[in-house]
């Protein structure tokens, strides 16, 4: 056996180092955690009404060359968004429209558990995509 032929662990300066990052990509666990924060931007339309997708959006513009997994949870949180918010306006209008009516004032539980829904689907998209499940939308 040569003596200048065992390494005992040493990285030789030639060789790239162990868990070094690559430019343009994106590690692991990055990705896992903007995964989530794609689906959580949710909860900025509590606060603004309408700014969740377009944080979703300006996730997926950073990483769409940098990581198709986040890239992918990001587009899908904003379609995801965009529908929920379309569906809860709506919802919304025509149960003001009918209670001149007085049968709009039945429709107020039932579109409380409707504008709850998207935060609760969202907080579960966001576990899962942490985990390192796909998203999972229905």
């Amino acid at each position: 056996m040569k003596v200048g032929a065992t390494n005992y662990g040493i990285q030789r300066e030639y060789e790239p180092e162990i868990g070094a990052s690559v430019p343009g990509v994106t590690g692991r666990e990055a990705e896992r955690l903007w995964s989530a924060l794609a689906h959580l931007s949710t909860f900025s339309n509590i606060f603004t009404g309408f700014l969740g997708p377009v944080v979703a959006f300006v996730i997926w513009l950073v990483f769409r060359d940098r990581s198709p997994v986040v890239a992918a949870h990001a587009m899908r949180s904003v379609f995801y968004q965009v529908v929920w918010l379309t569906a809860i306006l709506v919802g919304w209008s025509i149960t003001f429209v009918l209670m001149a009516v007085l049968v709009g004032f039945l429709l107020v539980p039932v579109m409380i558990v409707v504008t709850a829904g998207p935060f609760v689907q969202a907080t579960y998209e966001a576990y899962m995509a942490y985990r390192d499940g796909g998203p999972r939308y229905l």
